[in-house]
C-alpha cells in the first residue's frame, strides 16, 4: 500500500509521527507536512506568492518533507509536485477532535477535502489532545473498520475521531457547534480568537459531537459536494 500522510499540526509535531509509525506496518509511507502549525486553515491553498518546499529528516524509512503553506497545498505537492499516486491520504493525528461545526476550519478535514479533489481516498485522524499513548491499537480498530466494511465503496473520505478510552465505533453525521470563539485584546493592542467548549448534549449518538462526547469512535462520511440538493431539485422543477 502506498500511503501519503499530511497534518495541519507541523511536521514535526509528535501525532505525525505517531501516524507515520503505525502506517508503516500497512505499506510504503511518504509525508508531507506544514512547517509550522496550520490549524484553521480549512482547504485553503497558496496562489499569491511562493513558498518553500524542501526534504526533511524525521524517521528512517520515511521520505519526509516540509512545507511553507497549509495542508492542502502539502497534499497538492504530494501527488501533483512528486508526481505520486496513493492508495490512501491520510491527515493526522490531529492534537484535538475535530467534530461538529469545527469540521469546516480544520486544515486536518481540509487536507482530505483536497485528497478527494485530487482522487485519492482518504482518512482524518483526530484525538483526545492530552496524550498520544495506546492510539495505535484504536487506529488499527478504525482502519480495519472501515477497510473490512469496504467504506470506500460508499465515500471516498472520512473523518475519524478518536477517544482514547473508545468504547466502540458509530457511524456518524456532522453535529452542531462544539468550540465558540471571543475576541479578546491583547496588552499590545492586537486581538485573539480564544475557544471555549460549546457543545450541548443531544443523547443522539448519530452526531459526531454525542458519539465522541460519549467515548465512541466516530467515523464520519464526508463529500466534497457544496450543492444545496434539496434546493437544486425544487429550482429545477419549478424554473425548467
Amino acid at each position: 500500500m502506498n500511503i501519503l500522510i499530511v497534518n495541519d499540526d507541523g511536521v514535526f509535531a509528535p501525532g505525525i509521527r505517531t501516524l507515520a509509525t503505525w502506517a508503516k506496518q500497512h505499506g510504503t509511507v511518504t509525508v508531507v507536512a506544514p512547517f509550522t502549525e496550520q490549524s484553521g486553515k480549512s482547504h485553503s491553498i497558496e496562489i499569491v506568492k511562493s513558498f518553500r518546499i524542501e526534504p526533511v529528516e524525521l524517521m528512517d524509512g520515511v521520505k519526509a518533507y516540509g512545507v511553507d503553506s497549509s495542508p492542502a497545498d502539502c497534499v497538492r505537492f504530494g501527488i501533483t509536485g512528486l508526481g505520486q499516486t496513493y492508495d490512501v491520504v491520510l491527515s493526522g493525528i490531529n492534537r484535538g477532535f475535530n467534530i461538529g461545526d469545527d469540521i469546516m476550519y480544520s486544515g486536518t478535514v481540509g487536507a482530505i477535502f483536497e485528497a478527494s479533489a485530487c482522487g485519492h481516498r482518504a482518512i482524518a485522524f483526530s484525538t483526545d489532545p492530552s496524550t498520544f499513548d495506546g492510539i495505535s491499537p484504536l487506529l488499527d480498530q478504525a482502519f480495519d473498520f472501515i477497510l473490512g466494511n469496504q467504506l470506500f465503496d460508499y465515500s471516498q473520505i472520512y473523518n475519524v475521531n478518536i477517544p482514547l478510552a473508545s468504547k466502540g465505533i458509530r457511524i456518524t453525521r456532522k453535529g452542531g457547534p462544539y468550540y465558540k470563539d471571543t475576541f479578546v485584546v491583547k496588552p499590545d493592542g492586537l486581538y485573539f480568537q480564544e475557544g471555549s467548549c460549546a457543545f450541548r448534549p443531544s443523547d443522539d449518538l448519530s452526531f459526531d459531537t454525542d458519539a465522541v462526547m460519549s467515548g465512541y469512535t466516530s467515523i464520519l462520511p464526508l463529500t466534497c459536494e457544496r450543492t444545496d440538493m434539496s434546493a437544486f431539485h425544487q429550482l429545477s422543477a419549478k424554473f425548467s
